[in-house]
């Protein structure tokens, strides 16, 4: 028998996948990445119509077909509903990316505890959203792969410099849930791997949109080995490789793409 070829490997023809936060700076980058490797993707979101549009705009291979399902990641009847909604329309589900975040700005100075616990339920979204793909892989007898998203600021502390005087801190709501999401990957996939469920991370480095303020991000430039920011295309090859059979011996990693940013 021969060994797959690397097409092979990252070919996700067949598949479905299921991503969060698809209409955002990054997701939607993501959300490419999955369709351009063939799968059929389910994108969740808050906003019905910012959703459709998302799936809509996606790139069609053959047999594949993308939906949108609505789904609150703050609220458990949410997901259990939208969850169901994705099995209906795609009669399965086989990979999960954890991205969709709603995030507060208040930074350590002014955080009341409602809003540093409600960006904590995030991370709660994302376990009740993985244990479901979980036991619907297990019931079908079949393996899967989930893909958690973190950041840098889950490894690393702050530069207290890059924002002052132009905007608030970096939220320490933010660091603990991205810190949290890498942990609780780790946790899930030692518990996983033997039903066949893969659970990494990917975490993002500095990867500002265009709406981040100009001299925040010359001020980040300085503070990156390569000189420069990132550019949403340049997560589509790791998060394939994680979610794909490319990294089918890889389990409870956290995959950090940030330029050598936490190589300092």
């Amino acid at each position: 028998m021969n060994d797959p070829t690397i097409q092979e490997l990252f070919d996700l023809s067949g598949r479905v996948a299921l991503i969060s936060g698809a209409t955002g700076w990054l997701g939607s980058a993501m959300a490419r990445a999955l369709a351009e490797a063939g799968a059929s993707v389910i994108v969740a979101s808050r906003d019905r119509d910012n959703g459709t549009a998302a799936a809509a705009s996606l790139p069609c291979t053959d047999g594949t077909q993308h939906h949108c399902v609505v789904m609150d990641q703050l609220d458990d009847d949410s997901i259990e509903s939208g969850f169901a909604d994705a099995i209906a329309l795609a009669g399965g589900v086989d990979i999960l990316i954890n991205n969709g975040n709603a995030a507060d700005g208040h930074d350590l100075t002014d955080v009341t505890a409602e809003q540093f616990n409600r960006v904590m339920r995030n991370v709660t979204g994302y376990f009740l959203l993985s244990r479901l793909l979980r036991d619907h892989l297990v019931g079908r007898d079949a393996s899967g792969s989930i893909v958690n998203i973190g950041s840098m600021y889950g490894l690393v502390g702050s530069y207290p410099d890059a924002y002052e005087g132009i905007c608030a801190a970096s939220p320490a709501s933010y660091h603990t849930l991205k810190g949290g999401i890498i942990q609780l990957t780790r946790h899930l996939a030692v518990y996983w791997a033997r039903d066949g469920v893969r659970v990494n991370c990917l975490s993002p480095g500095p990867f500002p949109s265009h709406k981040a303020p100009p001299e925040m991000v010359e001020r980040l430039t300085t503070k990156s080995p390569m000189n420069r920011m990132g550019l949403p295309h340049e997560l589509k090859g790791a998060l394939l490789l994680l979610a794909s059979d490319a990294g089918s011996y890889i389990t409870g990693q956290n995959l950090t793409v940030d330029g050598g940013w936490t190589a300092w």
